[in-house]
C-alpha cells in the first residue's frame, strides 16, 4: 500500500528533536525522502540514523534558519541531492523567556523573532522560488496555540507565532494559483525537550498543563507529525491558508 508521501522530497527544519524529529520519521514512513535541517549536528544526525535504520532515505543539512545564506544553501542542497523539493516543514523554533512584557530582554526578543518568525520567512523565500520553478509544492509552518491566542509572560514567542500565522495566510493567497499550498500547524502542549526546558524556567507551568488540555494529556510529537504529513499530502489538495490547531481542543474552550 502506497504511503501518503510516496516519491516526495521533503525538507524539515528543527528536525534534531521533538516535533521535527517525529515528523521526519512520519514522512519517511509515508514514503518521502527527507532532508533534516538543524543547527544541532548531533541531534540531527541521530534523526537521520533513525530514519535510515527504519529503511528510509535521509540526509542532514546543518542550517541556521535565521541566516539567509544558510536557508538558500539548504534548499540548494536538497535539490542537488534529490532533484526537487515537494514538501517543506518550517519547524525550527525556540521558547525564549517567560517574563512580563516590560521585563523581556531585548537580546532574547531578537533571537526568538529571528528564529521563530524570520527563520520561517527566510526558509519560505528559498522554498517558494524552487517550488515555482518546478510547478508546485506544499509548505507547512509551525505556529502554536500561542499564534491563535495570547499567553501571559510569553511576548516574543506569542508575537512570533502570530506572525507565522499571518505569514502563512499571506503566502497561501499569493501562490494559490501557482500550485503551492501553504498551511500552519498550531500545536498545544507537546511532550518535547522544549516544553521540558520551559518547565525548568517556570516550574509552576508544569502543574496541570496536561489537565488544561480538554483531552487531559500532553500531545506526543508524532501526533503533530501525522497532521503535517496530511497537510503536505494530496489528501489535503484543497487546503491552503489554514492554521490547523492540533491541541486536544485547547483553543475551543
Amino acid at each position: 500500500m502506497a504511503g501518503l508521501l510516496d516519491g516526495k522530497v521533503a525538507l524539515i527544519t528543527g528536525a534534531s528533536t521533538g516535533i521535527g524529529r517525529a515528523t521526519a520519521q512520519v514522512f519517511a514512513r509515508e514514503g518521502a525522502k527527507v532532508a533534516v535541517a538543524d543547527v544541532n549536528v548531533e541531534g540531527a544526525e541521530e534523526t537521520v540514523r533513525l530514519i535510515k535504520d527504519a529503511g528510509g532515505d535521509a540526509i542532514f543539512i546543518q542550517t541556521d534558519v535565521s541566516q539567509a545564506a544558510d536557508t538558500e544553501a539548504m534548499v540548494k542542497t536538497v535539490v542537488e541531492t534529490y532533484g526537487r523539493l515537494d514538501c517543506a516543514f518550517n519547524n525550527a523554533g525556540i521558547e525564549g523567556d517567560f517574563v512580563p512584557t516590560p521585563d523581556y530582554p531585548e537580546a532574547t526578543w531578537d533571537r526568538v523573532i529571528g528564529i521563530n518568525l524570520k527563520g520561517v520567512w527566510l526558509s519560505m523565500k528559498a522554498e517558494i522560488q524552487q517550488m515555482l520553478s518546478q510547478g508546485g509544492g506544499a509548505i507547512v509552518n509551525t505556529a502554536s496555540v500561542a499564534g491563535l491566542q495570547g499567553i501571559a509572560a510569553g511576548s516574543a514567542y506569542v508575537a512570533a507565532k502570530h506572525g507565522v500565522v499571518g505569514l502563512t495566510k499571506t503566502a497561501a493567497l499569493e501562490y494559490a494559483k501557482a500550485g503551492i499550498r501553504v498551511n500552519a500547524v498550531c500545536p498545544g502542549a507537546v511532550d518535547t525537550p522544549m516544553l521540558k526546558r520551559a518547565f525548568e524556567k517556570v516550574p509552576e507551568m508544569a502543574e496541570g498543563i496536561g489537565a488544561a488540555e480538554p483531552v487531559g494529556r500532553l500531545a506526543q510529537p508524532s501526533e503533530i507529525g501525522e497532521a503535517v504529513a496530511w497537510l503536505c499530502s494530496e489528501a489535503a489538495s484543497f487546503v491552503t491558508g489554514h492554521p490547523m490547531a492540533v491541541d486536544g481542543g485547547y483553543v475551543a474552550q
